[in-house]
């Protein structure tokens, strides 16, 4: 059984405007999967919809091995909107209770529940303090513990880090990390590529409504981006062309004591290295570069908007996140 199956989704809003065109996603049982894509892809749409929080247009799929919408599958969902707000004269420990009783958590069961998950966030010491007072980063891990309160299987979190300093959002990272170990499909949606890269397990790129890849982060960043040869001396002029002339039409990169050169074939590497040593350069060292997710990122968003994809500029005022 998948945690998310879903088959071309589609969300068109009144003024025709596509939101989602066609969405087709599967997210495995205890993984971490990360929906990454710009701002206006979709993707905050897509959770909505998730969540019954608003109505697709079109959508074939399971949530947790039952039809999307299911109501009794809605309460093994945790959820954390992007654009939370708790009430600010509540302690951190009533607004987890508060949310408990709201997701049908047995009375006896808040208060153990509320202490747990308290500690887990590191918010054990801010349990008597109102809201008002918190940071935006303990907010935030206030609004995982409440996502957690009734026990699910599956984690819903829309932009857990945003406006998260850097120390709160390893702590977040900690966090789901724990969550996966305790076997609980997480489903990550955010924008922030070094986020994804270092927690999720499989990767989704949303642009313009539409899903344009998908896969495990090795998948997606397979292969070699280029070769990267340094030196021990400064490359110059001379240097730059007798490059140039071995590597033919690829791409270079040119940098003080260091050249990368953008090709699958070593050969072509080779023949760069021959030229340099017979100009009597000294290297100190020769590797593969790899595709970084932002380079895949990069790549996919402008692939699609060359493309000139009809009703961009529409799809892009209709939905923001």
């Amino acid at each position: 059984m998948t945690a998310i199956q879903l088959t071309g989704v589609e969300k068109i809003y009144k003024g025709r405007v596509h939101a989602l065109r066609g969405v087709d996603l599967t997210v495995h049982p205890g993984e971490v999967f990360g929906l990454l894509g710009p701002n206006g892809a979709g993707k905050s749409t897509l959770v909505k919809i998730l969540m019954t929080v608003i109505r697709p247009t079109k959508c074939r799929g399971s949530v947790l091995g039952k039809p999307v919408g299911d109501r009794p599958t809605l309460a093994r969902i945790g959820y954390l909107p992007e654009h939370h707000r708790f009430p600010p004269y509540l302690k951190g420990r009533q607004v987890l209770e508060f949310f408990a009783a709201m997701s049908g958590v047995a009375r006896k069961d808040r208060q153990r529940r509320s202490a747990e998950l308290l500690e887990l966030v590191g918010m054990s010491d801010w349990s008597e303090k109102k809201i008002g007072g918190y940071s935006k980063g303990m907010r935030q891990r206030i609004g995982i513990a409440q996502s957690l309160m009734n026990n699910p299987d599956l984690v819903l979190l829309d932009e857990p880090t945003d406006g998260v300093d850097p120390v709160g959002r390893r702590e977040i990272r900690q966090i789901l990390a724990h969550l996966k170990e305790e076997g609980r499909a997480v489903f990550l949606n955010s924008h922030l590529l070094s986020e994804i890269e270092m927690v999720c397990d499989r990767v989704a790129i949303m642009v313009q409504g539409k899903v344009l890849r998908q896969g495990t982060i090795g998948e997606l960043t397979q292969g070699v981006g280029g070769y990267s040869i340094s030196t021990t001396t400064e490359l110059t002029a001379e240097h730059h062309e007798v490059i140039r002339t071995a590597a033919g039409e690829r791409e270079t990169v040119y940098e003080s004591t260091r050249v990368v050169i953008q090709t699958n074939d070593p050969g072509h590497i080779q023949t760069a290295i021959d030229a340099l040593r017979a100009k009597g350069v000294v290297l100190s060292s020769v590797a593969p570069v790899r595709v970084s997710l932002e380079d895949l990122f990069m790549q996919t968003v402008e692939a699609d908007e060359s493309h000139g994809r009809p009703g961009a500029a529409q799809n892009r005022k209709g939905d923001r996140r």
